[in-house]
């Protein structure tokens, strides 16, 4: 499938953006503007049942084999933030990017995630102030954001998720040069998975004081860890 994509800035390089589920592009407002001052042409992607691309079958190598269909080849950057991080970890090889950054990455069906689909589904009709209450470090563009974005969302992709980590999705080793931001409190990525990363060749780091939605929640922080590979 041809997913919806929007573009900020008009550099040589191209970075490429992938969110995670319940999102879309508009998760990355503010990140997308800086990577595009720093001279890329940012692509930020609608994942299949998200935002303005299609609906139909979800499953993990179909949400990574859009991203394939529709994202230039050989980016020289690759950012993924939980679902998309594990579509981006199944696509790497194809898109081959120069760099891929892993934000918090949804992989191990130990985290509980096979069997969070009702849980993530029942949150489509989340109001305001479930959702203030949730993040209370997101500014309120962020939630508006988040309103807006659970509105465009088809739940039944919440349902796809008992397939998608009936195994685990973490990669063996990084395919390209390849980081792993993880959330100071990280279920996705807990300190074990984090040395056993590290060990497999990844470069690991943390926002401390960051939960799931690192970038909303600690954007300065979030920025700074990125340092290096931006």
């Amino acid at each position: 499938m041809r997913l919806h994509t929007h573009e900020w800035g008009t550099g040589d390089r191209v970075a490429v953006l992938m969110h995670g589920i319940m999102s879309d592009h508009r998760t990355w407002r503010r990140v997308a503007p800086v990577l595009a001052d720093k001279g890329y042409r940012v692509v930020g992607v609608d994942l299949r049942g998200h935002g303005a691309s299609g609906r139909g079958a979800y499953g993990a190598e179909i949400w990574a084999g859009d991203l394939v269909e529709t994202l230039p080849g050989k980016p020289e950057l690759a950012i993924g933030h939980s679902l998309g991080a594990m579509a981006l970890a199944l696509a790497v090889e194809r898109l081959a990017p120069a760099r891929a950054v892993y934000c918090d990455p949804a992989w191990e069906p130990a985290a509980g995630l096979a069997a969070a689909g009702a849980l993530f589904a029942d949150f489509k009709t989340a109001s305001r102030a479930m959702i203030t209450h949730f993040n209370p470090r997101w500014e309120e563009a962020d939630v508006d954001v988040e309103l807006a974005t659970l509105a465009l969302w088809d739940p039944a992709t919440a349902h796809a998720l008992a397939d998608v980590y009936a195994v685990s999705r973490t990669p063996a080793r990084p395919v390209v040069p390849s980081l792993v931001v993880r959330a100071g409190s990280s279920a996705l990525v807990p300190p074990a998975l984090a040395e056993r990363l590290t060990r497999a060749g990844f470069e690991v780091r943390t926002v401390t004081t960051a939960g799931h939605t690192l970038y909303r929640d600690d954007f300065d922080g979030f920025m700074a860890a990125l340092d290096g590979w931006v």
